[in-house]
């Protein structure tokens, strides 16, 4: 093959990326947000990435600070962009936050463990999935559960597509890490609890794992070109990506940033070509390979590889013989 004729191109939530990355939801609300959203929608014009904004709850208590989210679809006109309110938000104050930025579709964050490591976070969590279904019902847009860093497991994720849930970004720990953040602020579960969460990989596989029709965004600690081919080998439709980016827009500014996507770029032709693969589609139906702790993960709950897809890419399932009623 030619790298000419590598295509990295997606089609995601009715948009066209040239590569199958999402800049993940980082801010919004302050001044140095709206800098921050504004050179990172830049980029993702300039490279047809998608882009998700962070909570936009501030904005939506306190309007003065809507144009620190707006600015994203001021930037990127065309591109795919993606609102964000938590899940246990008004089925109101969510079609406020698709309307504040023209958005394509809407994150529900789920970001129980952050709360409760934070003085001030909430510690309720009754109605939820209510909320999540009347979201669902009502929005103009697609959603998208959201976690934040500690990963879904099958059974959340199944009462979750069972609520009208059809894209999911898992999330999984090995990224941003809340609550030891929230833990140098207040402390309150005195760093026991930093390695809390499902594993990004293991989070893919569960999902993947019910079988059901759904999109799937990896993210959690995906750091590189190489972490992006894995996640799409395993299964997702593309990749989220925060803190990677973040690190190096405010450490070494827009310029830097530029180029690592430019970079970027090339080194995801060259693992697909590399690779033997011209498109995603293709990649997925190479022989894939799990060993150490994810393997063991996907050991203990039961979840197998399997190749029944009618165009030999891999799924995963639950052995039937440990299968848990009532989930589906």
């Amino acid at each position: 093959m030619d790298i000419e004729d590598i295509d990295t191109g997606v089609e995601v939530l009715g948009k066209r990326l040239s590569v199958p990355l999402i800049i993940n939801a980082i801010t919004g609300g302050s001044e140095i947000g709206r800098r921050i959203n504004r050179d990172l929608a830049g980029l993702a014009a300039k490279y047809q990435l998608g882009m998700a904004v962070g909570s936009q709850t501030v904005a939506i208590d306190e309007p003065g600070w809507t144009d620190s989210f707006s600015v994203v679809r001021e930037a990127n006109p065309f591109g795919l962009i993606i609102a964000n309110v938590g899940a246990a938000s008004q089925k109101e104050h969510a079609r406020r936050a698709v309307q504040m930025i023209g958005a394509d579709a809407l994150q529900l964050h789920f970001n129980v463990p952050q709360e409760l490591a934070m003085a001030e976070g909430d510690r309720s969590f009754k109605g939820i999935i209510a909320r999540v279904e009347e979201t669902v019902q009502e929005s103009p847009v697609p959603v998208i559960a959201k976690e934040v860093g500690f990963g879904f497991s099958r059974e959340s994720a199944g009462r979750l597509y069972q609520a009208g849930i059809r894209v999911f970004d898992s999330g999984g720990s090995g990224g941003t890490n809340f609550i030891r953040i929230e833990d140098r602020r207040y402390g309150l579960f005195n760093h026991e609890l930093d390695n809390w969460g499902i594993p990004s990989a293991a989070s893919m596989a569960e999902i993947i794992s019910l079988g059901q029709p759904l999109t799937l965004i990896a993210s959690g600690g995906v750091r590189s070109a190489s972490d992006m081919a894995k996640a799409m080998a395993l299964g997702a439709n593309a990749c989220g990506v925060a803190g990677w980016f973040l690190r190096i827009l405010m450490a070494e500014g827009k310029d830097s940033l530029d180029r690592l996507l430019n970079e970027l770029l090339y080194r995801l032709k060259a693992i697909l070509l590399m690779s033997g693969a011209r498109t995603w589609q293709d990649l997925r139906r190479k022989p894939l390979l799990i060993t150490g702790p994810t393997a063991e993960w996907l050991q203990a709950r039961g979840i197998a590889l399997s190749c029944k897809d009618p165009e030999g890419c891999w799924t995963f399932t639950l052995d039937s013989a440990r299968q848990q009623p009532g989930l589906l």
